[in-house]
């Protein structure tokens, strides 16, 4: 396997995140939590825009060649797309606290697993890793109008 290969599946892996041995996702959307403080949160809101953009095309690029290198369609291991998922789920949020950002991941957990309309439908409308990076935007943005709906009621 080349070094670009080997670095394409770190990228979509998130590190080690995706190679935990029950529950990847999860791992994943934690670790897109955790790094959320840090690399997401701390920008504008225009620069967040730009960042989700990015990373929806380069994961699902990413994606893309990792399902060919791993020999299969939609590998758990690749956990970019929840990455996508958390940081849109707070997208529009200033400075959230603990609160928030847990309820975010558990959220984004509940409508990444249970894939209400049209989030399970997605994941065949666009090819390959695209499709991988599109389901999980949809339930984000379920996830998203729900917290929105706890902030507002001041719940987080």
């Amino acid at each position: 396997m080349s070094r670009s290969d080997k670095a394409v599946l770190a990228f979509c892996r998130l590190g080690a995140a995706g190679l935990a041995p029950r529950a990847p996702g999860t791992w994943g959307s934690a670790a897109a939590c955790l790094l959320a403080p840090f690399f997401f949160l701390p920008l504008s809101l225009g620069w967040r825009v730009l960042v989700l953009a990015l990373i929806f095309v380069t994961g699902a690029l990413a994606a893309t060649r990792a399902e060919r290198l791993l020999g299969r369609k939609d590998p758990g291991e690749v956990v970019i797309d929840e990455l996508l998922g958390v940081w849109i789920t707070l997208l529009p949020f200033e400075k959230p606290g603990f609160g928030l950002i847990a309820a975010a991941f558990a959220l984004f957990r509940l409508f990444d697993i249970f894939k209400p309309w049209p989030v399970r439908a997605s994941e065949n409308w666009l090819p390959d890793g695209f499709g991988i990076m599109l389901d999980d935007a949809l339930a984000a943005l379920w996830a998203l109008l729900c917290l929105g709906g706890l902030r507002l009621a001041d719940i987080v």
